[in-house]
């Protein structure tokens, strides 16, 4: 063989060689670092040793392997010297302490380029804190949400599942370019405030092919979510995907660049819901969101915009609301409702919604047309080949 051949070989050997290594000393794993798969004993310190070394790493891995891990809580902070993944193949398991008090069972903190990923499971072993906030409508102190994304940047999220949390499965909050998809969530219908994925001042967001079914809203996007991208997402039960609720605390930021679309939602209390608090703390606006192609079965509610919204026996009623909506279309939105009514919209005497388009509606209610209930808006119905096809009652409320 000529001796230049021979070089080459040796070469593509010590290549590959090099790239197996370097895999290899990327890649992370919990037990390496103590963790242990019994479901009892706290691997706390070894998530976060692995998480440190992972992080430091330039496109560390850090690996759950199968078996079941418990985990009291742990914060994954960045910033990380490249971008990190967090990959789980087995179950990590939360405490059922039901009075903890803290923001959140697991988080991710300052990290630009995070991957979490695998086919395992997040438990948030939520039951016990359900049935306290049950006999507790204040339910303080509020349950740790499951996991917390926090000042995340250019990141994804998919193929995990996360179940039985205490409150919120999944929150993003000040973050951007943010992508979550084939995601699995999942808690009993009765279990209170398990909203499945819930935003707040992000900016970028997609969110798709997953299905959601929990006792809260599948989907719900608070003050300061902006541009935000919803498709193929099965919902149910559940609230349905809600903007809201807004105007409760002062300060509060707009809402605004919002597409729900090629979404189907079965057997939930709401379907596509806005909501907002009367008298409200705060002046923001929700602006440009429109829902198109959605799909809905034995769904209460399907279509709602709700200024009056206050879910405790310990509200006035008295006031309104002084967010404003405008620019909110309802496009193609066909199916079954549980109720007769099919559309309610009931804006604010103060901020009557404005530009509010309602378009291609199919909605039944035992076989017949389901009726549109409307108040203080502007728009609503615009063509007549529709069910229903305009307000059967209405307040300062004009149907094109």
């Amino acid at each position: 063989m000529d001796p230049n051949s021979w070089i080459i070989i040796v070469f593509m050997l010590l290549s590959i060689w090099n790239v197996d290594v370097h895999g290899q000393t990327n890649n992370f794993i919990v037990t390496d670092f103590g963790a242990i798969a019994d479901g009892k004993t706290d691997s706390r310190q070894a998530f976060l040793d692995a998480w440190k070394s992972g992080c430091q790493a330039d496109g560390g891995i850090v690996s759950v392997p199968e078996g079941t891990f418990y985990l009291s809580g742990a914060a994954f902070e960045g910033p990380c010297n490249g971008p990190t993944s967090f990959h789980v193949d087995g179950t990590v398991v939360a405490s059922d302490d039901p009075t903890l008090d803290q923001d959140y069972w697991i988080t991710f903190r300052k990290v630009d380029g995070l991957t979490i990923s695998g086919y395992g499971i997040f438990d948030g072993n939520g039951a016990s804190s359900w049935s306290r906030c049950d006999s507790d409508e204040k339910c303080d102190p509020l349950p740790p949400m499951t996991m917390k994304i926090n000042n995340v940047m250019n990141s994804a999220i998919h193929d995990i599942n996360l179940v039985n949390s205490k409150m919120f499965h999944l929150h993003i909050h000040e973050s951007e370019n943010v992508n979550v998809y084939n995601v699995t969530i999942s808690a009993p219908e009765d279990s209170p405030n398990t909203d499945g994925i819930h935003t707040s001042s992000t900016n970028g967001l997609n969110i798709f092919d997953s299905h959601i079914a929990t006792g809260d809203d599948c989907i719900s996007m608070g003050d300061g979510t902006r541009n935000v991208n919803i498709s193929r997402v099965s919902c149910g039960p559940g609230h349905g995907i809600s903007i809201g609720s807004l105007g409760k605390y002062e300060g509060e930021q707009d809402v605004s660049g919002i597409t729900v679309r090629d979404c189907t939602l079965t057997n939930t209390d709401n379907g596509l819901r806005i909501k907002t608090w009367a008298p409200s703390a705060s002046s923001n606006v929700v602006s440009d969101v429109t829902y198109t192609d959605i799909n809905v079965s034995n769904v209460k509610n399907p279509i709602i915009i709700d200024q009056y919204y206050c879910p405790g026996s310990s509200c006035s009623h008295e006031g309104e609301s002084s967010v404003a909506i405008k620019g909110v279309k309802f496009i193609n939105i066909r199916g079954s409702s549980a109720t007769e009514t099919g559309v309610d919209i009931e804006c604010s005497k103060s901020y009557p919604c404005q530009d509010i388009e309602v378009r291609g509606l199919e909605l039944t209610f035992d076989g017949e047309p389901t009726i549109a209930l409307c108040s203080n808006a502007e728009g609503i119905f615009q063509g007549s080949a529709q069910l229903p096809s305009q307000c059967s009652l209405s307040s300062s409320c004009n149907d094109y």
